[in-house]
């Protein structure tokens, strides 16, 4: 089974801590009461299974929405439950950084999910959205990384493409990174999104430059988090 998240970065103005996160969280728990083709629906959103392991935070976003479903011609809309695993990770101040040190948050949830949790999340813990923000990989770090991986990347997608009418350039195949023609897409735009095989985990993963992230190979949650912690973490 595919298994994808996306990172987000607390905005470093905030003074926060994972233990003062953990305590905004605990217990959270909000209902929104709906009426549907005559019928009472409470729709709840909570977390649970907050536990503090080191520099990580660990929990579950639980969340009830309606779901419109075709029933003999009809549609009818049935409420349907959803759970994202998240876990922040606390760094402390590394030589090169200028910051003090930084929360980064993953959730365990498609893009665009994704994206609606961290609002929700924002919203929790700060009252507003816009606390919780985009990852950003520098597109020469973003190389780097990718050109560890020469010899396993299968996939590549470039953006910011200076060649007029065209707005993206991608390649397809195997080693990629050897090939001429990967030599000249360079000088005309900024790797966006790589599919590449870790050296370091053996798994087949996909990255953009924005923080999603996707296994594609054979995987559980826990190697999911632990190669989010070894590999991608370091690069924002």
């Amino acid at each position: 089974m595919v298994l994808a998240g996306k990172l987000f970065l607390v905005e470093e103005d905030v003074d926060v801590d994972l233990q003062k996160i953990a305590a905004k969280l605990k217990g959270f728990k909000s209902e929104e009461k709906l009426k549907e083709n005559d019928k009472d629906i409470s729709l709840i959103t909570e977390i649970k299974d907050l536990r503090l392991i080191g520099d990580s935070l660990h929990g579950t976003f639980i969340q009830d929405q309606l779901l419109d479903v075709y029933h003999h011609g009809e549609r009818v809309r049935m409420p349907t439950t959803s759970e994202a695993p998240f876990f922040f990770v606390e760094q402390e101040q590394k030589q090169e950084q200028e910051q003090k040190g930084r929360i980064v948050l993953t959730i365990m949830e498609k893009k665009a999910r994704a994206n609606n949790i961290a609002n929700q999340l924002s919203k929790i813990l700060f009252i507003t959205t816009g606390k919780i923000v985009e990852v950003r990989i520098e597109p020469a770090r973003f190389e780097r990384f990718h050109e560890d991986n020469f010899e396993d990347t299968k996939v590549i997608f470039f953006d910011d493409v200076d060649l007029p009418n065209i707005k993206k350039l991608s390649l397809y195949g195997s080693a990629l990174g050897n090939t001429s023609m990967y030599v000249d897409h360079l000088k005309h735009g900024k790797i966006w999104y790589i599919v590449l095989k870790s050296k370091r985990h053996g798994t087949v993963v996909g990255v953009t430059r924005n923080g999603v992230v996707t296994i594609f190979s054979k995987a559980t949650r826990d190697d999911f988090i632990n190669y989010v912690r070894d590999e991608i973490i370091d690069l924002i």
